[in-house]
């Protein structure tokens, strides 16, 4: 069978985009193929962390994972820094990769802003530890978003580089999985902006930890425009927060975009809201109360990722020891 790797940060605040454009997706392919799903904390420090929180925030994303039906027992589920495969690899690739790659990824230009010259050196090389992430399971697919494609692309060309330098064919190239609707699930606040749990406004964004009455109150509060509901797709380019959460609309309810719109075409956005509430809230409703009951009892989360670790280990450390041997490191 054919596996995923795919991660996620432990940044908390697990929102609406989180779920509809990646962790939703996820549970739909564990039938499909074997999954990795790891919560990569070693990637959170690359900023500073308090400590504490980075620990509950990883409890609370594994809890989230969990709630919203990925199964610890059928997937592979673990915390980054509980396999040391992947700080390792990474250290072989910050080798392999060249300078030039790294200073041509957007993410690392966006995050440093004009302070590159005070930013970690983790978060400059942190694409060499995403690329150890995938290839130290030797995955063939990534489920990825638009924004995520330019590090895949580094995986690949480092995986490509490593099997040309030593003359071997022992990484594959990964494939990307992009998936179509709802892959970006903009803020509430900004049509413009990506739904971002670093956003200042708690407003702009639906956290899968808010209960019933916090979504209708974030949802009613959503920026629309002056205008009534669209008839057509036509023109909503102009129209970025009907948009989004038309966009919303239709990725909740497992429908087409178009087909939404037609539904309500010419009604009020009060009405409209009022149906994306009970839509949202009947959803991520479930997911809240699970994540609450797992939250309760925090040794069964760490159980659950100490068994995901122990799995993810058996098939990590086979694979550095080809690396290693590849290499030419000493084993005495």
């Amino acid at each position: 069978m054919q596996r995923i790797f795919s991660g996620v940060q432990p940044t908390g605040n697990l929102h609406l985009g989180n779920y509809l454009g990646a962790i939703r997706n996820w549970v739909r392919l564990q039938d499909q193929y074997e999954c990795i799903f790891c919560m990569v904390d070693q990637h959170a420090i690359t900023v500073w962390q308090d400590p504490k929180e980075l620990t509950r925030n990883t409890r609370e994303v594994a809890a989230g994972m969990i709630a919203a039906g990925i199964d610890p027992a059928k997937n592979v589920l673990f915390n980054q820094s509980t396999v040391p495969a992947h700080a390792q690899l990474a250290w072989v690739f910050n080798c392999v990769a060249r300078m030039g790659w790294l200073n041509r990824m957007t993410q690392f230009k966006e995050k440093a802003g004009k302070h590159k010259e005070n930013a970690s050196v983790g978060l400059f090389a942190y694409p060499n530890l995403m690329s150890a992430d995938i290839l130290i399971y030797k995955a063939t697919h990534v489920p990825v978003g638009e924004d995520q494609k330019q590090h895949l692309e580094l995986a690949r060309d480092t995986a490509q580089k490593f099997n040309n330098d030593y003359g071997v064919d022992f990484f594959p190239l990964p494939e990307p999985l992009i998936f179509g609707a709802a892959t970006r699930v903009m803020s509430l606040r900004d049509g413009a902006k990506k739904m971002s749990k670093s956003d200042e406004s708690d407003y702009s964004r639906i956290n899968m930890t808010d209960d019933a009455d916090t979504i209708a109150l974030k949802v009613r509060k959503a920026k629309t425009d002056l205008f009534p509901m669209p008839h057509s797709v036509e023109g909503l380019e102009e129209r970025p927060e009907a948009s989004n959460l038309l966009g919303i609309y239709a990725a909740l309810s497992d429908r087409d975009k178009t087909e939404v719109i037609h539904h309500f075409a010419e009604r009020q956005f009060s009405e409209f809201k009022a149906e994306l509430v009970d839509l949202a809230v009947s959803v991520l409703g479930p997911i809240n109360a699970e994540m609450k009951r797992l939250m309760a009892d925090p040794s069964h989360i760490d159980a659950v990722l100490r068994q995901g670790a122990e799995r993810a280990n058996a098939i990590a450390e086979p694979i550095l020891k080809d690396v290693y041997d590849i290499v030419g490191f000493l084993r005495p």
